[in-house]
């Protein structure tokens, strides 16, 4: 099978060549290039990462709009136009909201709180209406991605844990899905072996608590960290840094039990796993 990969360089997308490129035949195209010179003949398949990301200083809602849907639509029009077959588009949880007390499933309606999850919706709805017989469009919703590579909050956490012998992170009983980059990468392939549409949840076997990932973290260092409990830190944080109190102390949590079902799907990782190789490039990268 003869795939286009946008976003190829990307924390996804070198991860999913590197497992993947004797699987498939990968063609790399970069979105900061012109559409109009790029040639699909011959392409059965595009996989479609590259995007302007959600960022905690944002950006511009003109920004994602044009990258995230305007370019987005561009490119599966002249997909379709030339034949390809399949159009796999990496979309977000956030098209959903921003915390959960039950779980999302593939089921439920979307109501995104900011542009980055209002772009993300408005490209999905944009490119199911462009599907047909010979069209198939798969989109695939992913919490917070974790691996090797990783940077953003989840790599300050391991910062942290490496560094403090004394965390403020004890008796958190939220629940936060996350996906293994690896396990990602493999619904991916799936999804392309299978030739199969519709919506796609990406997830862990299970959530975790921030206070179990941080004991997780810790495990994978060889660490013996003592964890406790701040009601100021937390207080401030939430004052001060609203979003960053939302990631570490509220929920946010999916199921994909039909995901799992329509593909027969089995992670090849669990979150421990993934954890400690995460850790281990995180320690070959600290040397």
């Amino acid at each position: 099978m003869r795939l286009l990969l946008t976003g190829a360089t990307g924390f996804i997308g070198s991860s999913f060549t590197a497992n993947y490129e004797k699987q498939f035949d990968i063609e790399a195209f970069s979105f900061h290039n012109k559409l109009n010179e790029l040639s699909i003949n011959g392409i059965d398949a595009v996989v479609h990462l590259a995007a302007l990301v959600h960022q905690m200083d944002g950006a511009t809602v003109d920004a994602y709009h044009e990258v995230n849907v305007v370019k987005t639509i561009e490119l599966a029009q002249k997909a379709k136009k030339a034949g390809v077959k399949q159009f796999i588009f990496m979309s977000s949880v956030k098209v959903y909201g921003e915390e959960s007390n039950t779980p999302y499933t593939e089921d439920t309606p979307c109501h995104p709180k900011d542009p980055y999850g209002e772009s993300k919706l408005e490209a999905e709805n944009a490119l199911l209406a462009l599907q047909d017989e010979n069209f198939k469009v798969s989109i695939i919703r992913t919490p917070v991605v974790y691996g090797e590579g990783v940077k953003a909050n989840i790599l300050r956490l391991i910062t942290l844990t490496d560094n403090y012998n004394y965390l403020p992170f004890a008796n958190i009983h939220n629940h936060r899905s996350m996906v293994y980059l690896e396990n990602l990468t493999h619904l991916i392939a799936e999804i392309l072996e299978q030739n199969q549409d519709g919506i796609f949840l990406a997830n862990d076997d299970q959530p975790l608590s921030t206070s179990d990932l941080v004991a997780d973290i810790a495990k994978a260092l060889n660490k013996r960290n003592v964890l406790f409990s701040s009601k100021l830190l937390n207080y401030c944080v939430r004052l001060i840094k609203p979003a960053l109190y939302q990631r570490l102390f509220e929920s946010l949590y999916i199921d994909n039990t039909i995901t799992r079902n329509k593909l027969q799907l089995q992670n090849p990782y669990t979150t421990q796993e993934g954890i400690a190789k995460m850790v281990s490039w995180y320690k070959e990268k600290q040397r």
